[in-house]
Parts: structure tokens; sequence; C-alpha cells
């Protein structure tokens, strides 16, 4: 076949095809209903990562359906505080919100579930558990009865220990400390003498520049330094192991969602699933150079004693027996979690621990 030929009729076939699509493309959407939902967040735009995952979500809504399928997002505080996204949501004063589930366990201990308990599963561990480990069926029956349908949408990975005004060496170092601690943790907390505070996450700073509190966690080091806790607490203390990998959530009034299209349920569970992988990307890249900035502007390290990690350990234990026999829903998913991270840790020790401490061996020796 003559080259320029083949040349031409390609170039031709690939104008046929464009055009086809391009009228295609207009006639589906026009098929299709034009659907604008209101998401609730529950954080500040200036956490850009958290805040922007919501964000994150609802550009590939739009972009996947046209424009037919759009989601506006609002901050903390421009329709409802940020601890009461999920409430907007059940009662419909918004189809949507973008929060942690575990902010809501005042009303129930299962709600801290779906974001991180104490001594869980780590950010690679819940993402699988929640797809493939029945995670998101057992969450999304028991979100129903508040009239709420939700998808895993970031994750923080495993967090840090937080900011203290004085250094805590010792479990009695504990005893009467006013921190500001989200989800249940507070509960364990509470058993080793430890005052919990639930705080929206724009009211933390001038909390501890007042002394309202003693100590603050919030995410790590990338949210941290924009919240400038280090100014007034400079003790950072980790791990965070209440929060081995929080998981964020997009929230749907259920009534809302299931009136959607197949294809838009679609594209919002894929959109959710791409904003979560996105989110724990974003982080695990800038957490870096955001501790090396917080070191040199005077924050100073401290991991938690292994005395104080067994006592939280064991406190958190004395927690869930308590719930286990008193709370049917958090026990059919606690138990769902348990089983799944048992293997998960064997794998873990085998796999992921032993490369990553052979590699952290050779950065600490200088030959990375």
């Amino acid at each position: 076949m003559d080259r320029r030929s083949f040349i031409r009729k390609g170039a031709l076939g690939g104008a046929a095809a464009a055009a086809t699509a391009a009228i295609a493309a207009p006639a589906a959407a026009q098929d299709m209903p034009t659907v604008t939902w209101r998401m609730t967040s529950s954080f500040p735009k200036s956490l850009d990562t958290i805040y922007g995952a919501a964000e994150t979500m609802a550009d590939y809504v739009k972009a996947a359906t046209g424009g037919k399928f759009t989601i506006q997002v609002f901050a903390a505080g421009e329709i409802v505080p940020g601890l009461q996204a999920m409430d907007a949501v059940s009662n419909g004063t918004v189809e949507a919100c973008h929060t942690c589930s575990y902010y809501y366990w005042g009303k129930d201990a299962t709600f801290a579930l779906g974001t991180a308990v104490p001594f869980s599963l780590n950010a690679r561990q819940q993402n699988a558990w929640f797809y493939y480990g029945g995670g998101n069926e057992l969450m999304n029956e028991f979100y129903a009865d508040v009239g709420i349908h939700a998808l895993p949408c970031g994750n923080t990975g495993a967090q840090m220990g937080g900011w203290f005004r004085k250094e805590i060496n010792t479990v009695d170092d504990l005893k009467g400390l006013k921190m500001r601690l989200g989800g249940f943790a507070g509960k364990v907390m509470e058993k080793l003498g430890v005052v919990p505070q639930q705080i929206a996450g724009g009211d933390i700073y001038p909390s501890l520049e007042k002394g309202t509190i003693d100590a603050t966690e919030w995410v790590g080091p990338y949210d941290d330094e924009k919240l400038g806790f280090y100014k007034v607490a400079p003790y950072y203390y980790y791990p965070g192991w209440w929060e081995g990998g929080a998981a964020l959530h997009s929230m749907f009034n259920k009534e809302a969602y299931e009136a959607l299209p197949e294809e838009y349920k679609a594209v919002l569970n894929a959109a959710c699933e791409a904003a979560n992988a996105n989110t724990l990307a974003s982080y695990d890249y800038k957490n870096p150079t955001a501790l090396k900035t917080l070191m040199a502007n005077g924050a100073q390290l401290r991991p938690f004693s292994a005395e104080i990690l067994t006592a939280c350990y064991n406190a958190a234990q004395e927690v869930y027996d308590e719930l286990l026999e008193t709370n049917a829903a958090f026990k059919k998913i606690y138990d769902s979690q348990l089983a799944f991270k048992r293997d998960a840790y064997v794998w873990a020790q085998l796999s992921e621990y032993n490369y990553d401490t052979f590699m952290m061996i050779q950065q600490r020796n200088g030959a990375l």
C-alpha cells in the first residue's frame, strides 16, 4: 500500500471517528438528567489536602458526566459547623458531606469504626477491608439507620501522636491533661486520666494558645505545620496509635443517592475511590518535607514510651470489651476488622516490615 495513501485514509478514519464521538457524546449526555448537589465539609479550606479530597472527587464526577452531575463543596461553617456535617446530610439539609465517621461516635461508638479506632488497621489494610473484606457493606448497613450511604474518600495514613506543652515520659504525666482528641480514642485516654476534648480543626489553635487545652492531635506534619501548633506546644509525639490509617468518607443522603441513575452511581463510586488513593499519595509526598520544616522551626520529636503505649493498648482492650458486650452493631463490624487484622499483620511482617526496615537502615547509614 502507498504510504501517503495509508496516512491519508488513516487520518480520514480518525477524523470520522472523532466526529462520530463528538456527535454521539452530547446526544448521550442529553439523555441523562442534570443533578446539582451541595456537599458540606468538616474541614476548612486552608487544609488543602484533607479538604481538597472532596473537591478532587467532585471534579472527577463533573468531568466524567460532562457537567451534568455537579457537586459544590462548602467548607466547614459555610452551611453548618464541621462537626454537624453528617447531621445535615441525614436530615436532608444538603445531599452530601465530607467528614470523618468517628466525629459522631457520641451517637454510637460504631461510627468510629468507619474512620479509625485505637491499635487497628493501617491505611492499606483499611482500604483492603473496605473494598474486599466487606467493610463498605457493613458500614453502610449501619449508616442506613441514619439515612446515609457512604464511600471512603481519602486516608491520612498513620498519624502523629500530637503536640504537647510539656514532655510526657510516664503514664502519670497523662493525668489531668486536657487534650483535643478525635474519635473515641478519648474514651481510652480517660482511663489513664486524660480529659479529652472534641474540637473542630479550625478551633484547635486558639484553644491551645489560650491554654484551654494542654495538648492536641490532628493529622501529621503537612497539616500540623499549616495549623501552627509548634508555636505553642513544641513537643511532637509519635505514633498516633489511635489512628493507624484514618479514613475520610463522602456521605450521601440515602434517598438522594438511591434516586441517582445507575451511571451516576458508578461515576460517584469511581470518583470516591480515585480521590481516596489520591489523598493518601498526597500526604505521603508532602509529609516528609513538612516534617523537616517543623524541626527546623523548633519542633522536638518525642516517641511515646513503651510503658505509655502498653498502658494505652491495655486500656483500649478494656473499652473494646465493654462495647462488645453492650453494642451488637459495634461487635459485628469490629469482629470483621479483627479477623482481617490478625492475618494482615502476619503478611505485613513478611513483606512490608522486612523490606521497609532494611531500607530504613540504609537511610540511617547514609547509603541512600
